[in-house]
């Protein structure tokens, strides 16, 4: 059910016909947003993602996007931009190796990504200003220059944006879902009915399951229907004071929770016994390994947008990849999570082109940024897994935004390269800079969002740009159609 609080979208010259200009709606929003009815926002969705699809070549079918989110931020120089000889200060126990790529060489900790890196391409030069976790998160995936620690965003990230302007009520599926949801983003002012549908717990539990999705019980299925019976009867109370059709409008997105809730192909989706043991054994029997599986299903089943986290007591003692030496013995933490790592990510890359969905489904696999070239020391807080016992000093990497690597699967990219590049020490980067304006702008890109036109209105009625720069990456989008 959307809320009537939620933002309506404004665009930039060139609207449709019958399109509220954005005089008219900062008029409007500046009286509050009450002065509008329930279905006048949904109109302008409508229209806003009417002239998305209109200014440039519709999709021949709609594109997804599964984002792998490494919370913590994993060390670039333990897998994807190794630097053997940095020297002692910088290097670690790990050497490279090479791959199908001529010129690329990964971390020794990934051999299965080098046996498929012809499927995809690495970014080693995205640099942000983000040096906290919030901060990281929120300035990559919301593209505005947050330096305040909140665990919430005043921006929508281009996930909730994304939902909004391609939400489709008739659908059985939820269009956003976050298999273990990205933390410290959401849609901020456009309301809490375009957050993800999120799933949590490890899918290779026996006992997993996904609550509200497919009764397949018919006795509580009639139940739920008495209940919205009963919810429609007093609603007719209202209706006669509804002279806007306000109800209509919420009904119509009612529907989509009912199908969720009861539709067969919702509950089949997310049920990962329908996939057959060698399947599952290929991405790996344990949670990140189901958890990329279950991104491979939705997509297949029809979701455009799927989030990931990899974290919890895969990772090590502080259950995440913030490998500060006083969490982790980073070597240890990165041999320990890898061989996981490793196999759930080239299982999804290789399943993906080998189902032929690689050209419509993008996959991005990254944390909010990576680790310090220069390994610190410090005294461990705590025993456990990757951590020494407390008091023991142990070598760690510390948060670095100045060198952040990232890696691009499907979407219409081109393959098999390498895109931008740090010095010797993996400290700077010295080629083809790209800032979090580029990569999401190539996000959008991929998802048919105008991000030049469209824009938001806050909570204080100012028409926030979904984005204030940024280009396509021209190397990634060299492939695309």
């Amino acid at each position: 059910m959307k809320s009537p609080n939620s933002a309506a979208p404004s665009t930039r010259p060139g609207r449709p016909e019958g399109m509220i200009r954005r005089r008219g709606f900062l008029h409007l929003g500046l009286s509050g947003l009450a002065s509008l009815s329930l279905p006048a926002l949904y109109q302008l969705r409508t229209a806003a993602a009417s002239e998305l699809t209109t200014s440039r070549k519709k999709p021949a079918e709609p594109t997804a996007v599964i984002l792998v989110w490494l919370i913590g931020g994993m060390s670039h120089l333990e897998s994807y931009d190794p630097k053997p000889l940095s020297g002692s200060e910088y290097c670690g126990p790990f050497q490279p190796i090479d791959t199908k790529t001529p010129g690329l060489q990964l971390s020794e900790l990934l051999p299965r990504h080098s046996q498929i890196s012809d499927r995809f391409t690495i970014l080693r030069s995205l640099v942000h200003t983000g040096f906290c976790h919030q901060q990281g998160a929120q300035q990559l995936l919301t593209g505005h220059p947050v330096r305040e620690l909140r665990n919430k965003p005043d921006d929508p990230d281009l996930f909730s944006i994304t939902h909004l302007l391609r939400s489709n009520p008739k659908q059985a599926l939820p269009n956003y879902v976050g298999v273990n949801p990205v933390p410290y983003v959401g849609s901020a002012y456009l309301g809490p009915a375009w957050e993800p549908f999120s799933i949590s717990g490890n899918p290779d539990d026996p006992k997993f399951e996904v609550p509200n999705i497919g009764l397949a019980d018919a006795t509580q299925v009639g139940r739920l229907a008495e209940r919205i019976s009963l919810r429609k009867g007093f609603d007719r109370l209202e209706r006669a004071v509804d002279r806007a059709g306000t109800m209509r409008a919420l009904d119509q997105y009612e529907s989509q929770a009912w199908n969720v809730l009861t539709s067969n192909a919702a509950r089949k989706a997310f049920d990962l016994s329908q996939e057959e043991p060698r399947v599952r054994e290929r991405y790996g029997r344990n949670a990140w390994g189901q958890q990329c599986l279950m991104a491979r299903r939705l997509v297949e089943s029809g979701v455009e947008l799927v989030t990931t986290t990899l974290n919890g007591p895969l990772c090590g003692r502080v259950q995440n990849w913030d490998d500060h030496a006083v969490n982790h013995n980073v070597f240890e933490a990165m041999q320990r999570r890898a061989p996981l790592f490793d196999q759930a990510v080239s299982a999804l890359v290789e399943d993906l082109h080998e189902r032929g969905l690689d050209r419509r489904v993008m996959v991005i696999v990254t944390g909010e940024f990576g680790r310090t070239p220069k390994i610190s020391y410090a005294a461990s807080t705590g025993e456990g897994a990757a951590s020494a016992p407390a008091g023991t000093v142990q070598p760690g990497r510390d948060h670095w935004p100045s060198a952040t690597s990232l890696l691009f699967s499907g979407g219409g990219i081109a393959k098999g390269q390498i895109v931008g590049a740090t010095d010797s020490r993996g400290e700077q980067v010295v080629e083809r800079r790209v800032d979090v304006q580029d990569f999401l702008a190539t996000v959008y890109r991929h998802l048919g969002v105008d991000a030049e036109r469209i824009s938001f209105q806050n909570f204080n009625g100012r028409p926030i740009p979904i984005l204030s720069g940024g280009r396509p990456i021209p190397e990634l989008c060299a492939g695309s159609a």
